[in-house]
């Protein structure tokens, strides 16, 4: 008989529970040949689907910055390169109160920002938490509880005294964090192009959405004007240069991904008839996970991402997105281990019924798996035993782990590849550049900012580590003050008529 021995210990699972493991495991050496070899051989043919060499990395951000330059010359492209009306960098010296609505797929968030230069500011903030009726609703209604919420804010927050940032016969700037695609022809304004985060109200694609918004502030008569309507992906390219003035580029990688960075006017040639002054300079929101959507000419698509496109709410649309996203890394490593049950090599003899469900493999277990230190891998044991009720040996758990690295890695190295196109496009290698990057994937997956430095090393060499990419600042709260700050200036200076 092999040897065996029990392994104990305690996991913290996404749910917040704790759960004490009791099991019996092998050691490496104990388990039968053909079992380990199986694995390996599994993984090897893996491997060479997920893996994503420096010459390939190389073609994709070529292709990528091809698409972005695109996007700036002609209108309705796969990429669009959406103009903001955010007119060049924050001097840092931006003072004063401003507030900040931020809407997300899952909360609303009200924050008031006072600005005290010199890259400082202090935050007050509340959240209220979208029913589904009104993701799912009318569109008036969604921005009434909007204006409801900024109600309750200012009242509980702020209060009307001349003490306050309200004074009589005032109102106060703000800035909407609106992080769907709108096409814009002047700050405040925004024609929403379609809803994304699961959220579908009707009566709201194809109108402006910052005077749906007007409306309901003037319903609830408050004492606030819309100055700003942006993306939350601009707003943290403005707070992290804010804050670090070497910041150039701004991403999210998160249960979406998106980047921003500031362009030359006379670059951008679909916009030329606004006779904007080709000096300046203009923050793109690039909307990049529409990368290679459609055609799929340039990313490394397996079978695996085939059906995550195929099945989703929209096929064909955001493929550069469903490789690298929160959203859909969980959903391709389940896809693996089902077509591996299919084919009798994991999982023999076991209901394996409950990994059939789409998406119930959340990506939070592959950081979970990828950050287990013990020898017999206790996570990944608690992972499976309590949310799918399966057991597992050593070599299949060491393989999860592999392949839950080479999955997380080549979304890691892909978002390398995006960051790449805006570098070489801008010209910011030799100097080099930050970037400021948010998201639950580069804040929570273990090693994805190591894995992103690693790319732009691998695609640009030893330059590569001129670009570094660190924490952002909160786009959608500082961020979106900032810019009303910044847009309030530039009207009452009589810049620009059309912002």
């Amino acid at each position: 008989m092999p040897a065996s021995r029990r392994g104990s210990g305690s996991v913290t699972l996404p749910t917040g529970q704790t759960l004490a493991i009791h099991t019996r495991t092998h050691d490496e050496e104990d388990l039968p040949h053909a079992t380990k070899k199986t694995m390996a051989d599994h993984l090897r043919k893996y491997e060479s689907l997920f893996t994503l060499t420096p010459q390939r990395m190389r073609i994709i951000a070529e292709a990528f910055k091809e698409t972005l330059e695109l996007g700036l010359t002609k209108p309705g492209q796969v990429v669009p390169m959406i103009p903001t009306f955010v007119f060049g960098w924050p001097s840092g010296k931006e003072t004063g109160d401003f507030l900040a609505l931020d809407l997300g797929g899952t909360n609303l968030r009200v924050c008031l920002v006072t600005l005290q230069g010199s890259g400082q500011f202090e935050i007050t903030q509340s959240k209220y938490r979208l029913s589904e009726e009104q993701k799912n609703g009318d569109g008036q209604k969604l921005f009434d509880f909007c204006a409801e919420c900024l109600k309750t804010f200012v009242e509980t927050n702020i209060g009307s005294d001349d003490e306050g940032p309200i004074k009589d016969g005032h109102h106060l700037p703000l800035g909407f964090t609106f992080s769907y695609p709108c096409s814009q022809e002047r700050i405040d304004h925004g024609e929403l192009i379609r809803w994304t985060k699961g959220i579908n109200v009707a009566n709201t694609e194809g109108h402006d959405v910052a005077a749906m918004f007007a409306t309901s502030l003037a319903k609830y008569q408050l004492p606030i004007k819309l100055t700003a309507l942006i993306n939350d992906t601009t707003g943290t390219l403005i707070a992290s240069h804010y804050v670090n003035p070497r910041t150039k580029i701004a991403v999210i990688f998160g249960t979406g991904c998106n980047a921003a960075y500031m362009e030359h006017i006379k670059d951008i040639e679909k916009i030329k008839h606004l006779g904007i002054d080709p000096k300046a300079e203009m923050a793109i929101n690039c909307e990049w996970g529409a990368f290679d959507s459609f055609e799929h000419e340039h990313l490394p698509r397996t079978k695996y991402d085939t059906i995550v496109d195929e099945s989703s709410n929209k096929p064909g649309e955001q493929a550069f997105e469903k490789l690298i996203s929160g959203r859909y890394l969980g959903e391709i490593l389940r896809l693996v281990i089902c077509e591996l049950i299919d084919e009798g090599v994991l999982f023999l003899g076991q209901n394996t019924y409950k990994l059939e469900n789409p998406y119930c493999f959340d990506t939070a277990f592959l950081s979970l798996m990828e950050s287990d230190p013990t020898d017999e891998l206790l996570m990944i044991i608690g992972i499976f035993t309590h949310f799918f009720a399966l057991e597992t040996t050593l070599a299949e758990r060491q393989f999860f782990r592999a392949l839950a690295k080479l999955i997380g890695r080549r979304a890691a190295r892909l978002s390398a590849c995006g960051i790449a196109a805006i570098v070489g496009k801008m010209g910011y290698l030799d100097e080099g550049c930050s970037v400021g990057a948010d998201g639950s994937l580069y804040n929570k997956y273990p090693g994805f900012a190591d894995r992103v430095h690693e790319g732009l090393f691998d695609i640009f060499g030893e330059k590569g580590r001129n670009i570094i990419t660190h924490h952002a600042e909160d786009g959608s709260g500082v961020g979106s003050a900032i810019i009303a700050a910044m847009t309030k200036i530039r009207k009452d200076a009589g810049l620009y008529a059309n912002v």
